[in-house]
């Protein structure tokens, strides 16, 4: 790919501030710096690739684990805090943008996955091969004690829904806290369970998807995932999980 065009859909500048900063000398490949900004780049050594004396973003397909924090909302636009001021600015306008795969609403915290790989999305969200979500609760009130049959059983139906849940593994670990899985992802799904039952959510947060764990991943911070990475998403499934 044309190097002026490969760091345009990266984010770094349009076509023509790129070929520009190119013929400037802001470009080196294998440490010989390049002026031309058709010069076709090899992707797969993009390392090799410094702009402004930086090694440029890896291009497609990228997928990246976030640690979002409460309070930050997972869309391009609404008005606040949004997950994408946690990543570098130009990603905002990287091409194919990269989105989140399932959201967190704002009052959330964990793990976030997001990607410009729609293989991938589909992979992760498709019924069939739905990686599991695993997640630490915290309740107002004490539980009830029949929450994990309830939740279990195959037939449980959230208010205001025309269709029951699939099984959901609640393991308690406290009066007012547990560890749920699940393996489908419905609207505010977890908030809406305890509603159901009269209890209210005062704290969600997601630690693993699939067999991804969070890990020590600072709260805001992000890292690129690895192969092994991707297929540890698809290793494990809600049995295993806690």
């Amino acid at each position: 790919m044309r190097l002026d065009r490969l760091l345009s859909n990266l984010g770094y500048g349009s076509r023509k501030e790129i070929a520009t900063a190119i013929r400037n000398g802001w470009l080196e490949v294998d440490g010989n710096r390049v002026t031309d900004p058709g010069y076709t780049a090899d992707l797969s050594r993009f390392g090799a690739i410094l702009f402004d004396g930086e090694p440029i973003d890896p291009p497609p397909p990228l997928t990246v684990m976030l640690h979002k924090p409460v309070g930050y909302t997972c869309s391009h636009n609404d008005v606040g805090a949004l997950i994408y001021d946690l990543l570098p600015d130009r990603w905002r306008i990287r091409k194919p943008a990269l989105s989140s795969i399932g959201r967190l609403d704002k009052e959330s915290s964990g793990q976030l996955l997001m990607t410009d790989d729609g293989d991938l999305l589909h992979r992760i969200t498709h019924p069939r091969r739905h990686a599991d979500k695993h997640y630490r609760v915290t309740l107002r009130d004490e539980l009830r004690g029949d929450e994990s049959a309830l939740f279990a059983a195959g037939d449980f139906m959230m208010t205001g829904d025309a269709k029951p849940l699939k099984p959901a593994a609640w393991t308690p670990d406290g009066p007012t806290s547990g560890l749920m899985v699940l393996g489908e992802g419905r609207y505010h799904q977890i908030r809406r369970m305890f509603e159901t039952l009269g209890n209210l959510v005062i704290g969600l947060h997601r630690f693993r998807t699939g067999g991804l764990e969070l890990g020590d991943l600072p709260q805001g911070e992000w890292r690129q995932l690895n192969d092994a990475d991707l297929e540890s998403l698809f290793s494990a499934s809600a049995d295993g999980g806690l």
